[in-house]
Protein backbone atom coordinates (compact mmCIF):
# COMPACT_ATOMS: atom_id res chain seq x y z
CA UNK A 1 0.00 0.00 0.00
CA UNK A 2 1.18 3.26 -1.05
CA UNK A 3 0.99 6.14 1.03
CA UNK A 4 0.25 8.66 -1.48
CA UNK A 5 -2.30 7.08 -3.77
CA UNK A 6 -5.07 8.06 -5.95
CA UNK A 7 -8.71 6.74 -5.72
CA UNK A 8 -7.96 5.56 -9.69
CA UNK A 9 -4.84 3.76 -8.40
CA UNK A 10 -6.88 2.49 -5.81
CA UNK A 11 -9.27 0.98 -8.26
CA UNK A 12 -6.90 -0.34 -10.57
CA UNK A 13 -5.13 -1.98 -7.69
CA UNK A 14 -8.16 -3.92 -6.95
CA UNK A 15 -9.58 -4.61 -10.40
CA UNK A 16 -5.77 -6.64 -10.37
CA UNK A 17 -6.19 -8.83 -7.87
CA UNK A 18 -9.94 -9.84 -8.40
CA UNK A 19 -9.07 -11.17 -11.90
CA UNK A 20 -6.95 -13.62 -9.94
CA UNK A 21 -9.46 -14.68 -8.06
CA UNK A 22 -11.57 -16.98 -10.13
CA UNK A 23 -13.31 -19.31 -9.81
CA UNK A 24 -15.35 -17.99 -6.54
CA UNK A 25 -17.88 -19.20 -4.34
CA UNK A 26 -19.29 -17.81 -0.99
CA UNK A 27 -20.47 -20.38 1.39
CA UNK A 28 -19.02 -23.47 3.03
CA UNK A 29 -18.40 -26.93 1.72
CA UNK A 30 -18.60 -29.93 3.85
CA UNK A 31 -18.72 -33.43 3.37
CA UNK A 32 -21.87 -35.28 4.96
CA UNK A 33 -22.64 -38.67 5.93
CA UNK A 34 -26.88 -39.70 5.62
CA UNK A 35 -28.76 -42.51 4.90
CA UNK A 36 -30.26 -43.29 1.61
CA UNK A 37 -33.86 -44.01 0.20
CA UNK A 38 -33.32 -47.70 -0.54
CA UNK A 39 -34.49 -49.99 2.27
CA UNK A 40 -32.11 -52.64 3.78
CA UNK A 41 -29.05 -50.87 2.70
CA UNK A 42 -26.00 -52.57 3.99
CA UNK A 43 -24.14 -49.43 4.20
CA UNK A 44 -26.92 -47.93 6.18
CA UNK A 45 -27.80 -50.74 7.87
CA UNK A 46 -23.56 -50.93 9.04
CA UNK A 47 -23.96 -47.19 10.46
CA UNK A 48 -21.74 -46.01 7.45
CA UNK A 49 -24.19 -44.60 5.39
CA UNK A 50 -23.35 -42.67 2.19
CA UNK A 51 -21.05 -39.96 1.97
CA UNK A 52 -21.66 -36.58 0.10
CA UNK A 53 -20.27 -32.99 -0.62
CA UNK A 54 -22.45 -29.75 -0.46
CA UNK A 55 -22.47 -25.95 -0.67
CA UNK A 56 -24.16 -24.33 1.91
CA UNK A 57 -24.70 -20.71 2.77
CA UNK A 58 -27.20 -17.72 2.61
CA UNK A 59 -28.94 -16.03 -0.28
CA UNK A 60 -30.28 -13.35 1.76
CA UNK A 61 -32.45 -14.85 4.86
CA UNK A 62 -32.90 -18.01 2.92
CA UNK A 63 -30.49 -20.93 3.59
CA UNK A 64 -29.16 -23.05 0.44
CA UNK A 65 -27.35 -26.05 -0.02
CA UNK A 66 -26.30 -27.96 -2.84
CA UNK A 67 -25.04 -31.29 -3.63
CA UNK A 68 -21.53 -30.85 -4.95
CA UNK A 69 -19.82 -34.21 -6.58
CA UNK A 70 -16.45 -35.70 -5.26
CA UNK A 71 -14.66 -34.56 -8.33
CA UNK A 72 -15.46 -30.96 -8.41
CA UNK A 73 -15.77 -30.44 -4.24
CA UNK A 74 -11.79 -29.57 -4.22
CA UNK A 75 -11.94 -27.06 -6.74
CA UNK A 76 -15.13 -25.91 -5.31
CA UNK A 77 -13.23 -25.72 -1.78
CA UNK A 78 -10.51 -23.44 -3.52
CA UNK A 79 -13.55 -21.10 -5.01
CA UNK A 80 -15.04 -20.80 -1.26
CA UNK A 81 -11.28 -19.40 0.10
CA UNK A 82 -11.14 -16.94 -3.36
CA UNK A 83 -14.62 -15.80 -1.65
CA UNK A 84 -13.25 -15.12 1.81
CA UNK A 85 -9.97 -13.55 0.24
CA UNK A 86 -12.08 -11.17 -1.55
CA UNK A 87 -13.99 -10.10 1.27
CA UNK A 88 -10.87 -9.38 2.76
CA UNK A 89 -9.73 -7.27 -0.39
CA UNK A 90 -12.98 -5.42 0.26
CA UNK A 91 -12.23 -4.27 3.38
CA UNK A 92 -8.70 -2.91 2.34
CA UNK A 93 -10.12 -1.35 -0.68
CA UNK A 94 -12.27 0.76 1.28
CA UNK A 95 -9.59 1.63 3.41
CA UNK A 96 -7.20 2.84 0.70
CA UNK A 97 -10.27 4.11 -1.04
CA UNK A 98 -11.09 6.90 2.09
CA UNK A 99 -7.52 7.55 2.08
CA UNK A 100 -7.13 8.54 -1.23
CA UNK A 101 -9.59 10.61 -1.02
CA UNK A 102 -8.39 12.29 2.04
CA UNK A 103 -5.40 12.50 0.29
CA UNK A 104 -6.98 14.37 -2.67
CA UNK A 105 -8.97 16.46 -0.41
CA UNK A 106 -6.06 17.62 1.97
CA UNK A 107 -3.61 18.25 -1.64
CA UNK A 108 -6.64 20.40 -3.32
CA UNK A 109 -7.22 22.61 -0.11
CA UNK A 110 -3.52 23.35 0.06
CA UNK A 111 -3.08 25.16 -2.91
Amino acid sequence: MRKNETPEEVREWFRGAVEKLWPIAFGSVSLRKSPCIRENCPACRAGIGHSSYALSGYRGRNRFSIYVSGELAQELQRAVENGRRLQELMKEAGIRYVRAQKGRKNSTSRK
